[in-house]
């Protein structure tokens, strides 16, 4: 059975422009995975509460990180796939869950390949309904009509295999070395209400304050429990003192109660408490994007000097880190056992 790899990240307006941020921000948050709520009520608040001033909000937030190849987000990715390719010899195509380059046309180019069974590798290392849940059904649904012969394996969220723990670990390497009062793990928030709603059992997650502990069926589809497991598994290899780093949540939306504490708020506690130099790492995203680069990279920073702080650095997420390469090469030649050819780039792992 001929094989073929997808990988499949969140995605990012065609321009900077208001235009496409609108359409972009139309189809994200009219997923019902993303704003859980019956239609009505989603299509209300999308069109009348959101829509009208957001898109200006978010244009002013792209253009300040858009490069002249594109969206980071996009622009990362593409690279990713290219390097990911030259190491492996099945077909790897890349796709966002909303814009471009589009799932449709992903599956098309697999098809056309001959691929008949793709393994999919949603770039969310967490599982999450608004994330990496959204994804596999999403590939699903137009493998089903336009390639409705093939075979789909999906990649279950790898917040926790060594090889990514590796691979982010090597990343922030020279930034832990450099020195930092405290080290922030700022993750994507969620409502708290999903967080209940992936949970299988209908009864443990967020019951208690010691939910996450330990494990638990649950576990395999709470994000917040996998948050913690990536942060555990970090510090224990890098030998971070458990008194210089803590967890916290970005990117919220709403006043419904997201996941706590909030990043911002803990940016302006931090200063507060006479931290100067904090390092800011975002393991939930695998490449450099709007929440990384503009809303920890600029606006967290700012927050952080302007209530007193001194230095704030966003660690750069994994992007084409060789590690984070070999972490993707590894998962396909579990897939396909024969896929992986000699490392190109081998020599420049560090």
């Amino acid at each position: 059975m001929s094989k073929g790899v997808l990988l499949v990240n969140l995605g990012s307006p065609d321009s900077p422009s208001v235009s496409d941020v609108r359409r972009y921000l139309r189809e994200f948050l009219m997923d019902p995975r993303v704003l859980d709520v019956n239609w009505f009520v989603r299509f209300a608040l999308v069109n009348f509460a959101i829509l009208p001033s957001r898109p200006k909000q978010s244009a002013h937030a792209y253009q300040a990180i858009w490069t002249p190849e594109g969206s980071p987000l996009v622009v990362i990715s593409q690279k990713v796939r290219q390097r990911l390719q030259a190491r492996v010899n099945v077909p790897v195509e890349l796709a966002m869950r909303y814009q471009n380059p589009s799932i449709e046309s992903a599956v098309r180019s697999l098809a056309q390949q001959g691929v008949e069974e793709t393994l999919l590798i949603p770039l969310f290392p967490h599982y999450a309904m608004s994330s990496f849940e959204t994804a596999v059904e999403r590939v699903k649904e137009v493998t089903a009509q336009l390639a409705p012969g093939t075979r789909i394996v999906v990649q279950p969220p790898f917040y926790n295999q060594p090889q990514y723990i590796s691979a982010l670990v090597a990343s922030a390497q020279d930034f832990l070395a450099a020195g930092y009062d405290h080290l922030l793990f700022s993750f994507h928030g969620l409502p708290e209400r999903q967080i209940r709603k992936s949970d299988p059992t209908g009864c443990h997650c967020l019951a208690t304050a010691t939910c996450c502990q330990g494990s638990h069926p649950a576990q395999a589809t709470c994000y917040r429990a996998q948050c913690f497991k990536t942060v555990e598994a970090f510090v224990n290899a890098a030998g971070v003192p458990v008194e210089k780093y803590s967890v916290a949540f970005q990117s919220r939306l709403g006043r419904d109660p997201w996941l706590k504490p909030y990043t911002d708020y803990e940016l302006v506690r931090f200063a507060s408490e006479g931290k100067k130099k904090l390092l800011v790492i975002c393991p939930a995203f695998v490449s450099d994007c709007l929440e990384t680069l503009e809303e920890i990279g600029i606006r967290g920073r700012e927050t952080f000097i302007g209530a007193g702080g001194s230095e704030c650095a966003q660690i750069p997420c994994l992007n084409e880190h060789p590690l984070w390469l070999e972490a993707l090469a590894g998962m396909i030649s579990n897939f396909a056992p024969n896929a992986s050819k000699q490392e190109p780039e081998a020599s420049g792992r560090r």
